[in-house]
């Protein structure tokens, strides 16, 4: 199973995201307008940015079911190809997202977001959750894959045990990927490409170190190379 490149456009700036997209067509497996663009630019930003790749829409819906579904029924017809919910939001919220967005020729995925990635262990037992992280990915994973997700999102450090449980059909895909030599920033649980990809992962996100480079398209091709081990 081969891992596909997303690459976060994480500003404000349409114009600068829209011309990011442009030198990164046909390069990435898709594009992430996350919450920064789309409240910047709203639905405007997910028809900018599909014109040049598929879209994973990463609002992370968590609400009442009502709202979710709702919400999940205009991503649908926005036409992105995947979007994101909290999986602590529980089951009912889940399979609301899911059965909003179901049906028609080519219906987007619903990704569940288990652990956020910039959260350390110390953080997360902040927020009330006890036990290994890990253990707290599983949980979460399980629930939302079986109230109908198809995809899961996960820090690399839980792919592996992700994949064992829950096997080859679920699409696991993972922020906090960082190529070697590159700066943490706010992420807490890392892994460079390659080790990402040798994990399991369906697809790894980066943001900064190719939106930040000199050359993105070159930035990008480097960690594709590496996803297909060719680095």
């Amino acid at each position: 199973m081969s891992t596909g490149l997303i690459v976060a456009l994480d500003t404000p700036d349409l114009e600068a995201a829209e011309d990011l997209a442009k030198r990164l067509s046909g390069r990435v497996a898709a594009l992430k307008v996350g919450l920064t663009l789309f409240t910047a630019h709203g639905p405007e930003a997910v028809s900018a940015i599909g014109a040049h790749a598929p879209v994973f829409c990463d609002l992370k819906l968590h609400d009442i079911p009502h709202q979710v579904g709702l919400a999940a029924a205009q991503l649908k017809e926005l036409g992105v190809w995947m979007f994101t919910v909290h999986a602590s939001g529980g089951p009912a919220m889940i399979r609301a997202a899911v059965e909003a967005s179901s049906g028609g020729p080519a219906p987007p995925l619903v990704a569940a977001v288990t652990v956020l990635t910039s959260l350390s262990a110390q953080d997360i037992h902040a927020v009330g959750f006890t036990g290994d992280p890990r253990a707290q990915v599983s949980r979460l994973g399980k629930l939302a894959v079986d109230a109908g997700a198809q995809a899961l999102v996960c820090s690399p450090q839980e792919l592996a045990r992700l994949r064992a449980d829950l096997g080859p059909a679920v699409v696991l895909v993972t922020p906090g990927v960082r190529p070697a030599g590159s700066a943490a920033d706010d992420q807490s649980r890392v892994a460079t490409p390659a080790a990402a990809a040798g994990a399991g992962a369906s697809f790894v996100v980066v943001g900064r170190p190719v939106t930040d480079a000199p050359d993105p398209a070159e930035a990008a091709g480097a960690i594709v190379r590496e996803l297909l081990g060719n680095g």
